[in-house]
């Protein structure tokens, strides 16, 4: 399984951007999808999740009516749209996978809950 992730770029304060991840592999359906970030010197944070099936979505508590968490099944896609950004949204922003079994909503901003990670792309906010 591979995830391909595209989106991150450069932005003003108050402005937005889009990421996308897209999931590739045989026969591979995700149980539910995320994004997390990190600076650098500190540890990896969840941003946002959603449940394939269910749909149903979660979010950190600094992301919380600016961020938006979708998910296309026909392409295997996960998006995060980000408005309203601020300095401090600057990482690098990971999506990751998980296969198999249901995600349950306890475990929807943990970690090692997911099985598959992509490579990261550079979200930059300017003041």
């Amino acid at each position: 399984v591979q995830l391909q992730a595209s989106g991150g770029g450069l932005v003003q304060a108050g402005g937005s951007l889009r990421l996308s991840c897209t999931a590739s592999g045989n026969t591979f359906s995700p149980s539910a999808m995320g994004w997390f970030r990190q600076v650098p010197g500190k540890e990896r944070q969840f941003v946002a999740s959603i449940r394939w099936r269910e749909r149903n979505t979660a979010y950190a508590e600094s992301v919380k009516g600016r961020f938006t968490i979708s998910r296309d099944n026909a392409k295997s896609t996960v998006y995060l749209q980000m408005n309203s950004l601020k300095p401090e949204d600057t990482a690098v922003y990971y999506c990751a996978a998980r296969g198999g079994t249901r995600m349950i909503v306890s475990a929807m901003s943990a970690q090692n809950s997911f099985d598959y990670w992509g490579q990261g792309t550079q979200v930059t906010v300017s003041s």
